[in-house]
């Protein structure tokens, strides 16, 4: 099956005001922005036709051609990188059988997670949509909490049904546990990894469809195709030793950094 990686990108970001030219610096010493990275993190996942970066943003854009990035203009009118994707596609001329939204948020996500969300999504015919899941260890779910009680967002997670069929998504910390955990303990707990799979069908529907309630609440996108009753699949993901954060605030940019200097990321 064809698949097509969009990386949604704009710069009025709430939270972080020009966020995707941010420059994070690596185990070596060199800062690339946080699209650079984005994009060299999609350019190495396997079974991928094409990869393109999709903004409004005349920066952004300069910037991404420069390290050689195929851009997609699209209309600052986008809500979120789902509408980003989904107009992306119409300027492409369609023509894939997945669409893969990497958001640009998330420099660490390795290409297995892509991979695996891939596979998940070709395996399960009832699925629209598909999105990774990563188990929290002890240390992921306590940075949570620690984010939360400062008034941060840290990140999302996720609820879902034995056959991984999404119950939920939020930027609290879900579900409810009054347990302690330490570092390398397994937690009950699942981050929600900012990166989607469509079938065109879904993707296509998706800018037609009002925001509900739960999305307006928690400002996730996602939420939009459970509203509208549509299967998201979560295909639990493996870390393999890497660790992962996204970058959400200006206070996440030395995490990252201490994070990739830790796993020796260029």
């Amino acid at each position: 099956m064809s698949v097509l990686i969009v990386i949604p990108a704009r710069y009025a970001s709430t939270r972080y005001p020009g966020k995707p030219l941010a420059e994070l610096t690596g185990a070596t010493g060199e800062a690339k922005s946080l699209i650079r990275r984005s994009w060299e993190a999609a350019s190495v996942v396997k079974g991928v036709d094409r990869v393109v970066v999709a903004t409004d943003d005349d920066r952004i854009k300069a910037a991404s051609e420069a390290f050689g990035a195929e851009v997609v203009m699209t209309s600052p009118d986008c809500a979120n990188g789902t509408e980003r994707c989904a107009e992306a596609f119409d300027v492409l001329g369609g023509g894939y059988e997945i669409v893969v939204n990497l958001q640009g948020d998330a420099p660490l996500t390795p290409a297995w997670f892509v991979e695996d969300l891939v596979a998940g999504l070709k395996r399960d015919p009832m699925a629209e949509v598909a999105t990774p899941v990563l188990r929290c260890d002890g240390r992921a779910l306590n940075g949570f909490l620690e984010d939360r009680k400062a008034g941060r967002v840290g990140g999302t997670t996720a609820v879902f049904t034995k056959d991984r069929h999404a119950l939920y998504f939020s930027k609290e910390v879900v579900p409810f546990t009054e347990a302690s955990f330490a570092d390398g303990d397994e937690t009950p707990v699942f981050h929600h990894v900012g990166v989607y799979a469509y079938r065109p069908s879904a993707l296509g529907a998706y800018p037609r469809w009002q925001a509900g309630p739960l999305e307006q609440l928690e400002g996730l996108e996602q939420l939009r195709f459970m509203e509208h009753g549509r299967q998201v699949l979560c295909v639990e993901v493996e870390a393999r030793g890497r660790q992962f954060w996204e970058l959400n605030n200006p206070e996440d940019v030395p995490r990252i950094e201490m994070m990739m200097a830790q796993m020796g990321t260029a």
